[in-house]
């Protein structure tokens, strides 16, 4: 449902929801959808859920991200 409400939203809220989204560093499942589209036509994109995880890991890191803790 929550999906359904965002693809009703006038396009300058969701340009405004992109933007805030890269300011406060969080996914834009979007926005990856977008550019998968223009740069890998035909190739299968990741679900909402495993784009968000990706994306937290690429953030925070895991085992290879060089942290201590």
């Amino acid at each position: 449902m929550m999906i359904e409400a965002q693809e009703q939203r006038s396009p300058r809220w969701r340009d405004f929801c992109s933007a805030c989204r890269q300011v406060f560093g969080m996914p834009d499942y979007e926005r990856y959808l977008a550019h998968a589209e223009a740069t890998h036509p035909g190739q299968p994109v990741m679900t909402r859920e495993a784009y968000s995880a990706w994306a937290i890991e690429r953030r925070y890191g895991g085992k290879s991200s060089g942290r201590c803790c």
